[in-house]
């Protein structure tokens, strides 16, 4: 499910780079669901989710610097960093949950906004702005 596909590409090297990552995180998350055991992964969970947040911070203010850097328009910019803060307050939202009571639902909850972040940000929004790079030089 999070394996690195060519139709995420956005031919930028150092966005594609952070978007692997991304995918990897989401990865761990995949087979921390498959494992069906009976053992606590409230550690695991608390990990996965801390380096989530912490790398989508990072990635979304070098991804919106470099769309500020070459003027991207304007209300595209604003609506590209509205889904990014949306993004990180949902990671928030489900760190601030009974993690250690709902460890099975959390992991669903977090799978399902993962990958629905990359069909409908990575493959759509971020997609918009390849062509804009690349008529301006960057990749």
């Amino acid at each position: 499910m999070f394996e690195w596909k060519d139709i995420y590409k956005v031919d930028i090297a150092e966005i594609d780079k952070q978007h692997r990552k991304l995918l990897e995180i989401g990865g761990k998350l995949a087979d921390l669901l498959k494992l069906k055991d009976d053992i606590d992964h409230y550690d695991e969970i608390v990990e996965i989710l801390t380096e989530l947040r912490e790398y989508t911070e990072y990635h979304f203010a070098h991804e919106e610097k470099l769309l500020e850097k070459y003027g991207y328009d304007n209300q595209s910019l604003r609506l590209h960093k509205r889904q990014h803060k949306s993004f990180v307050n949902k990671i928030i939202q489900i760190e601030n949950q009974d993690i250690d009571e709902k460890q099975t639902g959390i992991k669903l909850t977090m799978l399902e906004f993962i990958a629905s972040w990359i069909e409908n940000h990575i493959l759509k929004t971020d997609h918009e702005y390849k062509d804009f790079f690349h008529e301006n030089g960057v990749y």
